[in-house]
């Protein structure tokens, strides 16, 4: 299960689209409070989350979802990017860090990565 959370409702569906023409199962959110409510927090694979969202910003919820125990990797997509917003996401251990609008290439060879690293994660616990 691939887990969109956007707060623009054209940026989340064009994601949503993306992933479903790709093949993949996804549920979407408008905010990280929407998500952690939602039961779908264990079964998601990768999250793809926008970092400036309306309470819990993306990369604080990554964080807290770390914290927790919960190592999900995670696509950080912005239209406002900046090199210091990046490199926090990237060191904080997100798989990508793209800048919308993306393109589906883009978007699919994160996603191939997050899914890879996922599969490596089950097999190491």
């Amino acid at each position: 299960m691939i887990s969109i959370i956007d707060d623009d409702v054209c940026a989340r569906q064009a994601t949503a689209g993306v992933i479903r023409s790709l093949g993949y199962a996804f549920a979407t959110y408008a905010s990280a409070e929407d998500f952690l409510g939602s039961d779908r927090v264990n079964d998601t694979s990768c999250l793809i989350t926008d970092m400036h969202l309306p309470g819990l910003s993306g990369l604080e919820l990554y964080q807290s979802l770390r914290a927790d125990g919960f190592d999900v990797p995670t696509i950080f997509v912005t239209g406002h990017p900046d090199e210091t917003t990046r490199t926090q996401a990237l060191a904080a251990g997100a798989v990508a860090f793209l800048s919308k609008p993306f393109g589906k290439k883009a978007m699919h060879d994160c996603l191939k990565a997050a899914l890879i690293r996922h599969e490596t994660d089950i097999l190491h616990h």
